[in-house]
């Protein structure tokens, strides 16, 4: 009997908005997908038509996440490897074993492997991040909408020029990680700048 393989990937540990998002994927195989690869190095478009081929053609996929707060209360290693987790019990099939992107293991009932530079060389890690990216990048386009002037449609809520400019004019939003520094020093300053007020 063939073993059921999960590949787990999280997307979105260095940006200073938004979740983390984790998926789990247990590839077919007898359905093998062309092109899986990191989702860093496809283009939007190359992702999106290998998302849709994952969710056709797997025999299970599954997201999981952990907010921005829960991100400031545990931090983003603790809060990336809970959202694998969740991940991984939010498959509709069990798997006999998780290969993991990355150094550490979530803690998960199944058998557990992290593999550095997983998703580069195993099938259905890259295929994990594949979708984890197009899930957080299509949620960070919608947040765009809610939170206009940051620029989430484009940046998806990494550190750029842009971003951090927008930072230093809107203030921060309630998916801002309040623990990352650039974050962390617009409320320094806006703080200080009350209390002088007060003066």
């Amino acid at each position: 009997m063939r073993l059921l393989i999960a590949g787990v990937d999280e997307v979105g540990r260095g940006c200073l908005a938004g979740p983390v998002v984790a998926a789990a994927v247990i590839l077919d195989v007898n359905k093998p997908i062309a092109g899986l690869a990191d989702s860093k190095t496809l283009t939007e478009k190359q992702r999106d038509f290998l998302a849709q081929k994952i969710h056709q053609q797997a025999l299970a996929t599954a997201f999981g996440r952990a907010e921005a707060d829960e991100i400031d209360v545990i931090n983003i290693l603790q809060a990336s490897l809970l959202a694998m987790q969740r991940a991984v019990e939010n498959l509709p099939i069990s798997p006999d074993k998780a290969l993991v992107d990355g150094k550490y293991c979530p803690k998960l009932t199944c058998a557990v492997e992290a593999i550095i530079k997983g998703d580069q060389t195993v099938a259905a890690i890259s295929a994990a991040s594949i979708i984890a990216k197009v899930a957080r990048d299509q949620e960070m386009q919608i947040i765009d909408n809610t939170y206009p002037g940051y620029g989430f449609k484009s940046h998806k809520g990494y550190p750029t020029k842009v971003h951090c400019q927008a930072l230093k004019i809107l203030g921060i939003t309630p998916i801002h990680r309040k623990t990352f520094a650039p974050v962390r020093k617009i409320l320094l300053t806006t703080f200080l700048a009350g209390e002088v007020g007060h003066l």
